[in-house]
């Protein structure tokens, strides 16, 4: 008799996905926004999936969340208040609470995507019980039009479908800009240079005419299409490449470290080539 096998796969492009094979499903839904499920894998640990699209998965979670948060926040040195935009499975909150923050705002239009992680990821979504974080659920692309004095903002967005399109707007970013203090400093998932290139070098060009300063920086995340991930950084004053970061002791990571933190802005040849054609 042969033996049946689940697998869930990933249409990176139309020619290329990624597949896990799944011990078992264990939760599927339709929110008001998008399909959200959740799988038990062989070999990454759970899956959280939004329309099919990996989000995360708790063998390599905390590569993304680290970066988005980290490098921002050190950079920045000092800051008290800081909004998350999209995130509603709690990793980047995770991270930001290991800094001396006062205030930390997440704004996620779909609840569903909250109470998932709450029931089926604890130790990724553990900082969203904190008291000091503030659960918004409601359109980044509004909220930030009307709430400003952040000192850090992080767009922990899906990909530029769907709820998110609007995320990756030139408007968008000056909205951004507008709610930032003057010391402030964007951070945005910004996609794969390997895969997309033409909407990486678009993001960039688009944080660019809105910033200062705009900076991009990777990680490598092997359940990412292509891998290899990029972050914009966006700043009205702060300069990532000079700055002095924060030396604040104690930061327990796994990916992220501090020795490393400049270099991370130091582009392979192709990505630099990319963003500045």
């Amino acid at each position: 008799m042969k033996h049946l096998e689940l697998w869930f796969s990933e249409y990176q492009t139309k020619n290329v996905k990624l597949s896990f094979r799944i011990k078992e499903i264990l939760y599927a839904t339709q929110s008001e926004y998008q399909k959200i499920s959740v799988y038990e894998t062989e070999d990454f640990g759970r899956l959280l999936t939004l329309d099919d699209l990996v989000m995360l998965t708790t063998k390599d979670e905390y590569i993304y969340h680290e970066m988005i948060s980290h490098v921002p926040m050190l950079t920045h040195g000092n800051a008290s208040k800081v909004l998350v935009i999209g995130g509603g499975d709690g990793g980047t909150v995770r991270e930001l609470l290991k800094h001396p923050v006062k205030e930390v705002h997440l704004v996620e239009i779909d609840k569903e995507v909250v109470e998932t992680s709450k029931k089926y990821f604890p130790s990724v979504s553990c900082g969203l019980t904190d008291p000091r974080v503030k659960i918004f659920y409601e359109d980044g692309i509004e909220f930030v039009k009307k709430n400003k004095g952040y000192d850090v903002i992080i767009i922990d967005s899906t990909d530029p479908i769907g709820p998110a399109e609007g995320l990756f707007s030139t408007q968008f970013y000056k909205n951004v800009y507008s709610a930032l203090n003057e010391d402030g400093i964007v951070v945005a998932q910004t996609e794969t240079p390997i895969l997309l290139g033409d909407l990486v070098r678009k993001i960039y060009k688009d944080m660019s005419s809105v910033f200062a300063y705009t900076n991009m920086y990777t990680a490598v995340i092997p359940t990412y299409p292509g891998a290899l991930w990029t972050f914009t950084m966006g700043s009205k004053t702060i300069n990532p490449v000079t700055k002095e970061i924060s030396s604040m002791p104690n930061l327990d990571t796994k990916y992220y470290t501090r020795e490393l933190h400049k270099s991370y802005f130091i582009l392979p040849p192709f990505v630099g080539k990319l963003i500045s054609e």
